[in-house]
Order: C-alpha cells, then sequence, then structure tokens
C-alpha cells in the first residue's frame, strides 16, 4: 500500500507530556503536574482522577483539532461524555467506560464528526480504513508503549492509529513516552495483536461542508 502519515496533532493524556514516564513510574504525583488546569480541572485532585482515565478524551482533541481546528478541555470533554452516558461514574468512585457506541452517539450528534463503534474491528482492516480517510481509535495494553514482549492481556487503553504503510501502524499514544513513542509511534502490523483488543471507533470528518484543502478541516465548528 501507499504509505499513510495524517499531519494530526498530538495530546497527551496529561497536560505536560515530559512528565509522563516519572507520573507512570509514581515518582511525580499527576496532581502536580504544574500545567494541569488547562485540562479544565476545578481542583488539582479531580484532575489528578480524570487524568488517568481520558485516553479517550485526548484522543478526541486530537481528532477535533485535524478536522475542526478545535481542542477542548479534556475534562470538560469527559464531563459531556459522563453526561452522555458514555462514561459511567459509580458513587465508590469506579468509573466505567469509554463506552463505544454512546461515546460514538455523542461525537456524532456533538461534533458533527462521522463515528462508528465496531467490534469486532479485525487488524486486517485497519489500514483500509485509514486509507478512506478515516482515524481510528483503537483499544489496545497501555505496554503498546514499549512493544512489551508479553503483555498481560489485550485492550484497556484508546490510542488514535494516525497512519500505515506496509510494515506498520503508526499511532498517537495518550500515555506515550517522549523518547519516540508519543506521536507517530511504529507498531509493527506482526506486534499488535499481542495488544490490540481487536474493537474501536471509527471517526471520520464532517459529510457536509467545504474541507479546507491538504488538511481534512472543515472551514468553520459547532459551537464549544
Amino acid at each position: 500500500m501507499k504509505p499513510i502519515i495524517n499531519q494530526v496533532p498530538y495530546y497527551s493524556q496529561w497536560e505536560s507530556p515530559e512528565l509522563v514516564p516519572d507520573i507512570l513510574a509514581g515518582t511525580v504525583r499527576a496532581g502536580d503536574d504544574p500545567l494541569w488546569e488547562r485540562s479544565g480541572a476545578a481542583s488539582e485532585d479531580e484532575y489528578e482522577y480524570w487524568s488517568w482515565r481520558i485516553c479517550g478524551m485526548a484522543c478526541l482533541r486530537m481528532a477535533l483539532d485535524f478536522w475542526w481546528g478545535v481542542a477542548p478541555a479534556s475534562i470538560r470533554l469527559a464531563e459531556e461524555c459522563l453526561a452522555a452516558g458514555a462514561y459511567v461514574r459509580h458513587p465508590d468512585g469506579r468509573l466505567d467506560g469509554l463506552l463505544h457506541r454512546p461515546f460514538a452517539e455523542y461525537v456524532r450528534t456533538r461534533w458533527g464528526l462521522y463515528a462508528d463503534a465496531r467490534s469486532p474491528l479485525p487488524a486486517e482492516e485497519l489500514a483500509g480504513q485509514i486509507a478512506e480517510g478515516r482515524l481510528l481509535m483503537l483499544s489496545v495494553h497501555p505496554s503498546i508503549r514499549t512493544l512489551d514482549p508479553e503483555p498481560p492481556r489485550q485492550g484497556g487503553h484508546l490510542v488514535l492509529a494516525v497512519g500505515a504503510n506496509d510494515d506498520e501502524l503508526l499511532i498517537h499514544n495518550p500515555s506515550g513516552f517522549p523518547d519516540g513513542s508519543q506521536q507517530y509511534a511504529r507498531v509493527p502490523w506482526a506486534d499488535l495483536p499481542r495488544f490490540y483488543a481487536g474493537r474501536g471507533i471509527l471517526l471520520g470528518p464532517p459529510r457536509r461542508g467545504r474541507v479546507s484543502a491538504g488538511t481534512g478541516r472543515r472551514t468553520a465548528a459547532p459551537g464549544h
């Protein structure tokens, strides 16, 4: 296939991407991220809670910036998804989600993008979907950031597939490391099945409206 690389802006699920290794290692508390207020959180504790759970919101911000040129604050998006039923928060703090079908409906109605939750979504179809102009939110194990040879399971984390070639899938990873596993991280097709749960959400441009040449972006965005 002809290599495809979409020029998609990158967002981490933490406001300071350079701190991701330390946050994941536990040497820096997420709530101590100096840029936490950019997330839209009302407090450091709220940011601490949500920042571990909003890989999907980071992926959505990337897609919205790519097609609409806007990137709303991550926790504001999470609150909207909670209201839309794409997250379910329990009294004890547990969070169910991101629930793919309610999320896809939210993206369609709130942001006017094409969105389709697919389960199964075979790995063999991913390159073709990207070739058709879509970005793919894929459920993978978070250890995809290091291409762990023996991940404990598949799924549990969302990344955004932004490109592909005959050898590799290219992803933007919201919890990737700044040494090369955040933006356009290369995942060989042979390695992908270890991490990929076989499900995801197809995102595409609005069906109507003028698209800016060469960018894939609409010329006006819905209210935000």
